[in-house]
């Protein structure tokens, strides 16, 4: 495995769900971008990453590891976005639909543990659903071209320094 390459995937996908985190506070788009966020995150990256060349040849194996990783990662940058975002706008608007996370802010320290395991949670949820769209994503890359990576090509290098 390549540690560069994770790297590069854990940056792009925390990117990826800050973003998905900054346009979930909007109301009518919120459903469908946390959809994304929690389902198909990891195929978007790793199609985006293909594109432009940022990664090499992937297996089925890989192609479950990375969308794994794309998902906790990501979902861990929007919750760190969003939680925060959410209880100051349902602090300041009682009728914004979206801030109940306000109420974790009066319930004191237990509040805290459980909203953060409930992160945790349904981070390790988008890992395992972000993994499968992960492997379809690269199965659907070996029909597509036709070309397998080999067993004994796990020392190759996947990118390229210009």
């Amino acid at each position: 495995m390549n540690i560069l390459l994770l790297k590069q995937l854990s940056i792009l996908s925390a990117f990826a769900g800050a973003i998905l985190g900054l346009i979930t506070i909007i109301p009518y788009i919120s459903a469908l971008s946390f959809f994304v966020l929690i389902l198909f995150l990891s195929a978007f990256i790793i199609v985006y990453m293909k594109q432009n060349d940022l990664i090499g040849i992937i297996n089925i194996r890989e192609g479950c590891i990375f969308g794994a990783v794309i998902g906790f990662v990501s979902f861990l940058a929007f919750s760190i976005v969003y939680a925060p975002l959410s209880m100051i706008i349902g602090a300041l608007i009682p009728s914004y639909t979206q801030g109940f996370l306000r109420y974790f802010l009066t319930g004191g320290f237990l509040s805290a543990v459980v909203m953060i395991m409930l992160i945790v949670f349904m981070a390790g949820l988008s890992a395992l659903f972000n993994g499968f769209a992960g492997l379809v994503t690269a199965y659907i890359y070996e029909l597509v071209t036709g070309i397998k990576k080999g067993v004994n090509e796990n020392t190759s290098i996947d990118f390229e320094i210009k």
